[in-house]
This record gives structure tokens, sequence and C-alpha cells, in this order.
């Protein structure tokens, strides 16, 4: 059943009937351009839709497999976006394990805000039709609707959100936890909320392992996380995709042969046994035979005031094999910093060969997913 509904509270009412027909839901972004939205209808062939003009049947359907209960896109930040399947008891893993580790009750309420057509969001919703929770449904995101759901005790938000919640004061200390995922929260954002009495969990998952499945760098019970040859994540758990829809090739290649789902992202575990993710690994910069993670550079160059946002990216070079090259909007267009400032700012914080060799000022917003994501290949 596909639904093509913008947010509302009409959504759990809706999920509660599939849940109990034992049909497979697949939401459809309508932030979508038409022809992407269509491409993806196209490719999942559903039986019933439900959208603006009310429930009704496309053409003939087909079935996704026994015990299908969820098909969701990813971002496609990669590319096409994949269509995973997940079955019900990766669904009821992924919002038990949650729950467990937050400590929450059937009683807690919940606010919702992010997109329903992405894992993010569903998971909250699914908290009412699996626990039985309250579930408070934002139409949109709108930080002063956020800051007045005073009688909310979780919230999850994409880093984007909660700096905009920050720039608008709002008092976030009346959540017993704020979840935060779908994007790397710099360490400045983080630290700030907490400085202002916000409980932060920092959240790491994909879609393909049904959302986030570290808490603040531990797994959720029932979640395994390791570290292979070449620096990259693995996960295994209940909570883990059936695979891709219509695509063995790329289920194949998301697990090992010990069922370990690829994350394509690095990262190490330190000491104290936590998780700690330095990026893509398709991301990663290889400059003379250094490694840079874009995401150290990022952070470094947010916590200068002469700019807005920055993004850091690699480039084909001659001499260096690749370059580091950043893309900058500039708090002040008219003044923006030149290259040698930007570097400079970068070597009082990492070594020189992770500066900076080409700038590219930005005039507006960086192209980003909805979860606050660069879309690093949009850029070129």
């Amino acid at each position: 059943m596909a639904v093509a509904l913008p947010p509302g509270q009409d959504w759990a009412g809706i999920l509660g009937k599939v849940w109990e027909a034992g049909a497979a839901l697949f939401p459809v972004d309508r932030r979508l351009p038409p022809s992407q939205a269509r491409d993806l209808m196209d490719r999942a062939v559903p039986t019933v839709v439900v959208d603006a003009d009310g429930w009704h049947r496309p053409g003939s359907g087909r079935p996704v497999g026994d015990g299908v209960a969820l098909v969701v896109h990813t971002s496609g930040t990669g590319g096409v976006p994949k269509l995973v399947l997940f079955d019900r008891p990766a669904i009821d893993a992924a919002v038990a394990s949650s729950t467990l580790a937050l400590d929450a009750s059937p009683h807690d309420r919940w606010l919702c805000c992010l997109p329903l057509a992405h894992v993010g969001g569903l998971l909250v919703l699914l908290r009412s039709v699996l626990l039985g929770a309250p579930v408070t449904v934002h139409p949109r995101f709108d930080p002063r609707a956020v800051a007045a759901e005073a009688d909310a005790a979780f919230v999850s938000l994409v880093p984007t959100m909660l700096v905009r919640l920050l720039d608008a004061d709002a008092d976030l200390s009346h959540f017993r936890a704020i979840l935060v995922g779908g994007a790397a929260v710099p360490a400045w954002v983080a630290d700030r909320a907490r400085a202002e009495g916000a409980n932060v969990i920092e959240t790491y998952g994909l879609t393909e392992s049904c959302g986030g499945v570290v808490y603040d760098g531990r797994p959720l019970p029932g979640t395994e996380v390791r570290i292979d040859g070449n620096g990259g994540i693995q996960l295994r758990g209940p909570t883990v995709m059936r695979g891709y829809l219509d695509d063995p090739e790329a289920t194949a290649r998301a697990f090992t042969d010990g069922g370990w789902l690829r994350a394509e992202d690095g990262g190490w575990i330190d000491g104290q046994g936590m998780l700690r993710v330095a990026g893509r690994l398709d991301d990663l910069i290889n400059t003379g035979g250094e490694k840079v993670w874009p995401e150290e550079v990022e952070a470094v160059l947010h916590d200068h005031p002469g700019i807005v946002d920055v993004a850091i990216v690699g480039r084909p070079d001659p001499e260096w094999g690749q370059r580091v090259v950043a893309y900058l909007v500039p708090a002040d267009p008219t003044a923006p910093l030149s290259l040698e400032a930007l570097r400079d700012h970068v070597a009082l914080s990492l070594p020189r060969h992770m500066a900076p060799r080409q700038l590219i000022l930005v005039p507006e917003g960086l192209p980003r997913t909805a979860s606050g994501k660069v879309r690093r290949a949009a850029l070129a």
C-alpha cells in the first residue's frame, strides 16, 4: 500500500490498518520531484494507493514477499534511491530496542516532526501502532511549534532542525531525550544544546538498519558492530533489512558472507568500546597518500564566524591524486574569506595537508537531503 499524503495524524490510522491487514506500507515522499516519485511508484508497483484523492487501486499491483511490513526508499545521496524491504520482526525489534534503551513507557508522548516517508519518522509513528504510545505529528517542522510541545517526552530530529531550534532560543530542557540522527552531529551543535539543558542523544544508523541502532556510541540491545580491515563499519542484528526490492546484486553486495551489513561508513571503536564514525567511505579524500575525512575539516571551519555553511570534497588532481576543495557559503558575500585565510584557520587545529587547496564560493545554501546530509555529488 503506497501512501502519498502530507504528514498528519491520519497516518497513524492508516498505518494501523495496514499493519492489521498484514500488508506492506510504502510511504512516498511528497517533496520529491514528480518524475522521481513516479519512478519509485513504477518500481514498487503498489496494489493500493492512498493520496489526496482517497483510497484507490492504480492497476494490478504485485506482492513484495511474505512477512514484508515496510518498503522505504533511501535518500539517494549515492545515486538512484533503492527500495529497502523490512519484515515485521525487524520493525518490532527496532521499536523495542529503542524503547528499552530510553527507558520509555507506552505512556510517554512522542513528537514526530520528521518526514514520514523516511524510516526515522515512521519509527516514531510506529510507537503509536505497536505500543499504544501517544504520538503528536506535526505537518511540517516549525521551531516555535516544537518548542511549545511542553508535555512531549521524546522527539527525533536531524542536526539542521536542532540548530534551528537553538537559533530560535527554544527551551529544549523539558524533553527527556532528543534523538538526533540522519547525519553527523557537529560537536559544536551538540555542545551548545547540552549547555542549554537539552539531553541530546546522538544516533547512528542507516535506512538499511531500520534507522539509528547506535545511541551515543553504544549499540542498541541485539545489535552488533564491528570494523572491517579497511576501516568500514559493519552492523548485524534483528533490525537489519531483508534486502533491496528487485535488486539481488545490490543486496548481495550489501552483506558479508556472515550476514553483516556493510554500512559504507568508516570509523573505529575506541578504548571504551564506543563506536566513532568518521564519515562515508566514498567521501574519504586521498591527497598525496594522506587520508582526509571531510567531516573533520568541516567541523573546524564551522567554528569560523565568517562561514555560514561549508562542504569539503575531493577533486582529481594531476599532482596529488586528489585535492581538498571547500565549497563555502560566506557570512558576508561582499568580503568572503580568502583561500589562504581558510587554510590558516584549518592549520590551527589539523595537519596542513587537510587544509583546502581550492575554494569555491556558493552564494546560497548547499544542496542537502531532508536529513541534512550534503549532496556532495550535486556540488560538481
